[in-house]
């Protein structure tokens, strides 16, 4: 069964024509050393050096045939590496750590319980965000640092195709301080239902939900939202990747549900004649209708049929992020 998010019409107004600031506490690491950006390079799928320093990049690590093991933000700064990573891929990605990266060349620590992240959502919460600190970044990837009472709160822009404006890292300590600030300056605090339906709204996908352990990074738009580099060279999992992207295709890509009404209860995608299409990973239900995500059949796409039943129910198919008209009752 999908998760179903609920949002009511001024939290959905809030992330459409305002700003709301999310605390999470994701699993993060801290990577210094002299070999760090070159060991790191061969785990992400993206690319850390042609950036520079003082940039946030999203990316992945894979396993040897290519498949999506986690996801990451990745802070990178002039002497050292924050990793970003959901909170449920913190055994598995210190493992792969542990096994990768030769400590006397890119030394690992854990921060995941001192350090916590806020995410601020909405086309207001950069403006808004100039207002609450004296140093904000205003372009895709750019990283700024301010003062704290408990040590330095990095804020980072992500690409324009993320679902949050800014990242914010900051002492866990820290996190009521900053959210009250923030509130101050027209970006009040939501919970993870706000993060969770910006997320669905952006078409963007996530571990657990959209990506399991057999999911290949084209199937999951990672083209379309920046996640993946052709020329920065060999990582884990590259030459599946590659291979897809010059000499074939996936057999699955990520695609959008709209239902007229609420959302069914089955989860199972069907094309014509009944047959199975996808299963819906994410529900957003929203007043009057309600939006999926599904990771559809090549034969489906390319029969060019928009038309298909959702559990049971009506549905039609499109292309991510959701737009506008497609929000809108």
């Amino acid at each position: 069964m999908p998760t179903v998010v609920h949002l009511s019409p001024d939290r959905l107004h809030r992330l459409l024509h305002g700003a709301v600031a999310v605390a999470e506490r994701p699993a993060l690491f801290r990577i210094a050393g002299p070999g760090a950006l070159d060991c790191l390079q061969g785990l992400l799928t993206n690319d850390l050096v042609k950036p520079g320093a003082d940039r946030l990049v999203y990316g992945a690590l894979l396993t040897q045939k290519g498949m999506i093991l986690s996801d990451a933000w990745v802070i990178r700064r002039r002497d050292e590496f924050l990793w970003i990573s959901p909170r449920s891929r913190r055994e598995e990605t210190l493992a792969l750590f542990t096994r990768s990266l030769p400590p006397r060349l890119a030394r690992v620590s854990d921060e995941s319980d001192r350090l916590a992240v806020i995410t601020a959502h909405g086309p207001r919460a950069v403006a808004s965000a100039q207002s609450a600190f004296e140093s904000v970044p205003t372009d895709p990837g750019q990283l700024t640092e301010v003062a704290s009472s408990h040590g330095p709160v990095l804020l980072a822009r992500p690409h324009d195709t993320a679902p949050f404006r800014l990242l914010l890292v900051a002492a866990q300590d820290e996190v009521p301080d900053l959210l009250e600030r923030m509130a101050r300056a027209a970006i009040p605090a939501g919970d993870e239902v706000d993060g969770e339906g910006a997320r669905i709204l952006a078409g963007w996908p996530a571990i657990g939900a959209e990506i399991d352990d057999r999911t290949l990074p084209q199937e999951v738009r990672y083209d379309e939202i920046d996640a993946v580099s052709y020329s920065k060279g060999c990582y884990v999992g590259q030459e599946t990747v590659a291979r897809i992207h010059f000499r074939g295709h996936p057999n699955r890509e990520l695609r959008g549900l709209v239902w007229p009404g609420e959302s069914p209860s089955g989860a199972a995608v069907q094309g014509a004649e009944g047959r199975e299409a996808g299963v819906v990973s994410s529900v957003l239900a929203l007043p009057g209708r309600s939006l999926g995500l599904v990771k559809i059949r090549r034969e489906i796409l390319e029969s060019g049929t928009t038309e298909v039943s959702a559990g049971g129910a009506p549905a039609r198919l499109v292309t991510l992020p959701f737009a506008p008209d497609e929000i809108a009752a």
